[in-house]
């Protein structure tokens, strides 16, 4: 009897962990673009996992999730970006915002100096080549979201903004949110991508501490049970504004079912609309 060539799972497992220890890359993580990030997490976004980013109004959780999409995709990941909040146009400003390194108003109004115009045109070429997918948040809850995803090229990392606006009212809130990680979490594992949703935190502002917590994701706990990796986004100078920390921005860590927990810090140029890695600041 002919030997069979297949590859068993056990043997796929330690090709991908010789490949890694040799310094390829793993087939299955999409990076950040975030160095402190992607070591902390583990080297990146896991196909299959679901990602939650928590965090008060204003803390630049939308801001943070196009960096991700922007930065995985030019690492070479296909990548697919749905706004509840925005038209793709203004997400697309965002974008150049980020990449420019422009205050947004400028661009909106189309008052730059020659600097800051060919830095919006360089922006521009670099995008033209790598922009993810940017589209408007379907109507219908996850069960739409699903349908367009099928009919797309299959994307490695797929970026939804946010939680909130999945909801389809079928049933009171919390419940409608809590389906709706069941069933994002299903999703990634369905499809094999790694999902990175945003989150509103509204109850952070009368407590004395304002870093996000497990409990504040709400969704009668299913966030805090069934997402892989829970981020929580706090910016002390929103609170605190007499103080010199206006950009000093902690990524918390609050869970990651694969590693360990910590934070990352990073800083947000509110005017660019823009993070960096404090550790490894980008080129």
């Amino acid at each position: 009897m002919a030997r069979s060539t297949d590859i068993s799972p056990i043997s796929q497992l330690l090709s991908r962990v010789d490949s890694i220890a040799d310094g390829g890359p793993a087939h299955d993580t999409v990076p950040t673009g975030f160095p402190s990030i992607d070591h902390v997490v583990g080297g990146g976004l896991r196909r299959g996992d679901l990602l939650v980013l928590g965090g008060d109004v204003g803390s630049g959780k939308s801001a943070l999730a196009l960096a991700v999409a922007l930065r995985a995709a030019q690492s070479g990941a296909r990548v697919v970006l749905y706004s509840g909040e925005m038209t793709p146009q203004r997400v697309m400003e965002r974008a150049l915002a980020i990449e420019g390194r422009v205050r947004i108003d400028d661009l909106r109004q189309g008052s730059m100096d020659e600097r800051a115009r060919a830095a919006v045109g360089a922006a521009a070429v670099r995008l033209r080549e790598t922009m993810p997918a940017i589209d408007r948040l379907p109507l219908g809850g996850v069960a739409a979201l699903a349908a367009d995803l099928e009919t797309r090229p299959a994307p490695a990392l797929v970026v939804v903004d946010s939680l909130e606006a999945l909801a389809t009212g079928a049933r009171p809130r919390d419940e409608d949110l809590a389906q709706a990680v069941l069933e994002l979490k299903a999703l990634a594992l369905r499809l094999d991508v790694a999902i990175f949703s945003t989150s509103q935190l509204p109850g952070l502002l009368p407590r004395d501490d304002r870093r996000p917590q497990l409990d504040d994701f709400g969704a009668l706990g299913a966030v805090k049970h069934h997402a892989d990796i829970i981020l929580g986004l706090f910016r002390e100078g929103m609170y605190d504004p007499q103080r010199d920390i206006e950009g000093a921005t902690e990524l918390l860590v609050r869970k990651n079912r694969n590693g360990g927990t910590g934070y990352v810090d990073l800083y947000f140029y509110a005017q660019w609309m823009r993070f960096e890695d404090m550790l490894d600041p980008d080129r």
